[in-house]
């Protein structure tokens, strides 16, 4: 249909080539439907999302200036969860009951009172939320089905065996600064932080991350 509202999740993920193909369709305001020949009018309303830094994107050349300006004619900036909640902790018992609601299909309160006790319960105070609602969502489901949820919180158990291979000299380079992007990261919950406190590139911090992951995964002392 060429009318009504079209939303692209998650825009800056979006290649160059891409960028490009959605710049005509909102410059000539016609596409042209997969299997066809013939251009149709698009008279609809286009409505996108991201959680990465468009400025930043622009400035390294990865998201194009023009189809910035096409496309942000009206820019709405969603504060992240942890800076919500800090400002507003009232916010997290509103948020719970919303997801708990899509969920369950009601407002049950003997399930909010269940998930915000496990959290106050498992989570620090100031805990980052690095996933956003998407992961208070999870937090919802897990402790729905275990009566928990840790998050991005490593145990004591945990943080005594990393100190004593990191004492012993069993870590290499590569594992060290992985778990030290991993441990300013749990903290901060922003890449620019981890990577203003490292000297790194978010690129490299990205990838140090991805690296703690599959290290955890094979052994959880990490």
């Amino acid at each position: 249909s060429p009318y009504g509202s079209l939303f692209l999740d998650e825009i800056g993920d979006a290649s160059l080539g891409v960028q490009i193909k959605l710049l005509r369709v909102l410059q000539e305001r016609a596409f042209t439907p997969v299997g066809s020949h013939k251009p149709q009018r698009f008279c609809g309303r286009v409505i996108a999302a991201t959680h990465q830094p468009l400025a930043e994107l622009r400035r390294q050349g990865r998201f194009r200036q023009d189809f910035f300006y096409r496309l942000c004619s009206d820019a709405i900036t969603v504060p992240p969860l942890r800076q919500r909640l800090s400002e507003t902790p009232a916010e997290l018992e509103l948020l719970t009951q919303a997801l708990l609601a899509r969920l369950l299909g009601s407002n049950s309160a003997e399930a909010v009172d269940l998930v915000l006790t496990a959290l106050r319960r498992d989570l620090p105070a100031d805990y980052g939320w690095p996933g956003n609602v998407r992961e208070l969502e999870q937090a919802a489901r897990r402790i729905l089905l275990t009566g928990r949820y840790c998050g991005e919180c490593s145990d004591e158990s945990s943080e005594s065996e990393f100190w004593r291979q990191l004492q012993s000299g069993l870590l290499d380079a590569r594992a060290l600064v992985a778990n030290y992007c991993a441990l300013l990261y749990q903290r901060s919950s922003n890449y620019e932080e981890v990577a203003r406190r490292t000297g790194l590139d978010r690129r490299t911090v990205r990838k140090h991350l991805q690296t703690h992951r599959m290290m955890k995964t094979k052994n959880p002392a990490f």
